[in-house]
């Protein structure tokens, strides 16, 4: 009997949902769309919480279920915060054909545990650290302690894994994390450069480099998307006092944060530059200033393999050019406003992205997925 009338609602879901609807005591019915060329597998879709709340205002947050409005399965879910004491967003994970749209229904109960995909910490053992991850790719920025060290750095570190497990805690703890036991490991090489990714301003040729950064607050922290900021402390731009913020996010199942970089100073536009450190043997290099993605799969790293890495301007007008230590994609910033864009990386050896070719594929398509985004709304 089940299988005849998931049958039938497959055939008919428009005419079934409002039987299913009532059927399992929906409160609320939420319809999800993609309209891109491109399936979407395990992807998140914000959905407002102020609307679900008009739909449902009687909603427990402890004890309400997303499910699926034909297969009646689970639909794995995170309340956004942003770091507001209130709900911000409902964030589904969900996996759309090209093209095709699907409902989902809000149903009372007690929701099944989300499996923790994303996860991001102050590292107060090893010199303030802050890292983060998810089941794909991990990153490292250096802290104030690391300043008078003769082996600071400055940008964005890249550790490649090829576990879906977070690893994280569990690397620090041993100490160990330049060896891959199985997992993983971390042989990027940043030094006194803005690494895979980090963002600074460029005036005359030069980039000046910010501090380390000295404040952090987590704003989400999981299951399905981290979210913290990094404050740095003022510095001077060719005479000029400069302090900077950045958001960044990084979701289940991506290979690329998402940043939002805001600079305070006096004055007009600020030169900014995005960048990736150079290595002194040959790799792979993508330049598409129309598209905003600067891409380089590295030159191999003997045994350890090849580290993919790229930067993505979401909007504005792009230049990209090279100098002695970086590949770099030039754009501005305006006193208090984000300035918006992309950072990832992929490995050789995490047994998906293993090649130039195909890491240029997935940025390309996360390109058009940007534009193109997921929508929900609900009624």
């Amino acid at each position: 009997m089940m299988n005849k009338i998931i049958g039938l609602l497959l055939l008919f879901p428009a005419l079934c949902l409002p039987v299913m609807a009532q059927s399992t005591g929906a409160k609320a019915t939420i319809t999800v769309s993609n309209p891109a060329k491109l399936d979407r597998v395990n992807a998140l879709v914000a959905l407002s919480w102020d609307k679900v709340t008009a739909r449902y205002p009687r909603i427990d947050t402890a004890n309400f279920k997303v499910i699926h409005a034909v297969t009646r399965k689970e639909v794995p879910f995170q309340l956004e915060h942003r770091g507001q004491a209130a709900i911000q967003n409902l964030l589904l994970q969900v996996s759309l054909k090209a093209n095709a749209s699907a409902k989902f229904l809000i149903v009372p109960g007690k929701a099944a545990a989300v499996a923790k995909k994303t996860f991001g910490r102050y590292v107060p053992e090893r010199y303030d650290d802050f890292a983060w991850e998810n089941d794909k790719v991990a990153f490292r920025m250096y802290g104030k302690a690391l300043e008078t060290r003769k082996d600071n750095a400055f940008g964005t570190d890249v550790w490649v894994k090829r576990t879906s497990k977070l690893v994280i805690n569990d690397w620090y703890k041993s100490g160990d994390y330049h060896t891959d036991h199985g997992d993983g490991m971390d042989y990027y090489s940043v030094g006194l450069t803005l690494g895979a990714g980090d963002i600074a301003p460029f005036v005359k040729d030069s980039v000046y480099f910010p501090l380390n950064y000295h404040h952090w607050k987590v704003l989400d922290n999981g299951p399905l998307r981290t979210t913290f900021q990094l404050g740095y402390d003022a510095w001077d731009v060719a005479g000029k006092s400069v302090t900077v913020t950045k958001t960044i996010s990084l979701d289940a199942g991506s290979h690329m944060n998402r940043i939002a970089a805001v600079y305070t100073y006096q004055g007009d536009s600020l030169p900014v530059v995005v960048g990736i450190v150079k290595r002194k043997e040959a790799g792979t290099i993508l330049m598409d200033e129309q598209k905003g993605i600067l891409a380089y799969w590295e030159p191999q790293h003997g045994v350890d393999g090849t580290t993919g890495v790229a930067t993505l301007i979401a909007a504005g007008p792009v230049t990209m050019d090279t100098d002695k230590a970086h590949l770099l994609s030039h754009t501005s910033a305006k006193s208090g406003e984000a300035v918006l864009y992309y950072n990832g990386s992929a490995w050789s050896k995490g047994n998906e992205i293993t090649n130039a070719q195909a890491w240029f594929t997935y940025l390309n398509n996360f390109k058009q997925q940007l534009q193109q985004p997921l929508t929900a709304a609900v009624q």
